[in-house]
């Protein structure tokens, strides 16, 4: 944890703010270790004394979520896993534990975000006959920018739902001057981000199956001493309100447990003036929204007929706080499973205003 992000986003206690106790700031309470990037292993607390609540910065990285323990018991693991096993055992491991394990689903996920992120990078990726390139994340936020128009030079800026954190490396060479903080929940893909910042990327890169290789190489990301990694929840960010100069949440609307509350907690945290870019397939999932909270994609017997963009804009046009600055219907955004796989998005994009 960079101190500078630290005392620029002054974050505050999520489990005060649910429980509607006011912004009681977060103090750095232990330092157990600190180095070049930042604070690597602490404690942070609630300064209210009727909470205390305790929060922790495991290998560099604060977890600042309300629900602590219910991150930890599903992702923890994640935080614990070694990066420096032998590739050859990490495969027999892989085979022992097997598909469908949270092993196969936290190495799939580093392959295809990883990949993505940092496969241009890669001294020795050699893309296949008629497979897409990486970039699609960056190329979408290139695209958003554009529509937005002049966007002004933000002081602080969040990258919400970062994966891992390409984008926010971007939002730091866009805006010079810029702190961007990239925020998630999957801690393993936050490790992976805060690797890059370090200067280097390692992840296992899915052949086919339960075959990977290893890659690790050295990078070299512009603006990376301004670009930080918090796991938090999105739609409950311990920051105060109107203190956010640009907000981005890509492919993240529908990847959460409730759409409203996300764009309630975006609309709350950006100053008056300032912007959010979004984007979505709308590819909902009822393992991560249920069914009853999608934007469209059911209940075609309603107003806007199952079309989840007609719903979002009736939605924004409801809902205070936003108002549209610039839109493209369809964006194309490819996912690389393995090498024979791939996925093809056409993702809304929205530059959004934040209302005076």
């Amino acid at each position: 944890m960079r101190r500078s992000h630290f005392e620029a986003f002054a974050p505050i206690c999520p489990v005060c703010a649910r429980a509607g106790r006011g912004d009681n700031a977060l103090e750095l309470a232990v330092v157990g270790a600190e180095g070049a990037h930042g604070v690597q292993a602490g404690i942070l607390h609630c300064s209210a004394a009727v909470c205390r609540h305790e929060y922790p910065i495991i290998d560099g990285l604060p977890i600042i979520v309300p629900e602590l323990r219910r991150l930890m018991a599903e992702r923890g693991v994640e935080i614990m896993l070694r990066t420096d096993i032998d590739p050859v055992l990490e495969s027999l491991i892989g085979d022992a534990i097997g598909p469908d394990s949270w092993f196969d689903a936290t190495r799939q996920m580093l392959s295809t975000y990883g990949w993505d992120a940092y496969a241009d990078l890669d001294p020795e990726e050699v893309g296949a006959r008629g497979a897409p390139a990486p970039g699609a994340a960056r190329h979408c936020l290139d695209r958003l920018l554009a529509l937005a128009g002049s966007v002004a030079e933000p002081a602080r800026a969040l990258d919400l739902g970062c994966a891992a954190g390409r984008t926010s490396f971007s939002l730091a060479s866009h805006f010079g001057g810029a702190l961007v903080l990239g925020v998630d929940m999957h801690l393993a893909l936050l490790r992976l981000a805060r690797g890059a910042a370090a200067g280097h990327v390692s992840y296992s890169r899915r052949r086919s199956g339960l075959a990977y290789d290893r890659r690790s190489f050295a990078v070299d990301l512009a603006g990376a001493e301004r670009v930080d990694f918090w796991a938090c929840d999105a739609a409950a960010l311990p920051m105060r309100t109107g203190t956010i100069d640009l907000a981005v949440a890509l492919n993240l609307l529908d990847c959460v447990p409730d759409p409203r509350a996300l764009l309630a907690e975006i609309a709350r945290v950006l100053r008056p003036g300032a912007q959010a870019l979004l984007a979505t397939p709308y590819d909902w999932s009822p393992r991560a929204t249920p069914v009853e909270n999608w934007l469209g994609g059911h209940s075609q017997r309603g107003a806007q007929a199952g079309d989840p963009a007609a719903f979002l804009h009736a939605l924004l046009g409801v809902a205070p706080g936003f108002s549209v600055r610039g839109e493209q219907a369809s964006h194309p955004w490819h996912t690389r499973l393995h090498d024979r796989s791939h996925v093809q998005y056409a993702t809304h994009l929205l530059a959004l205003n934040r209302n005076e």
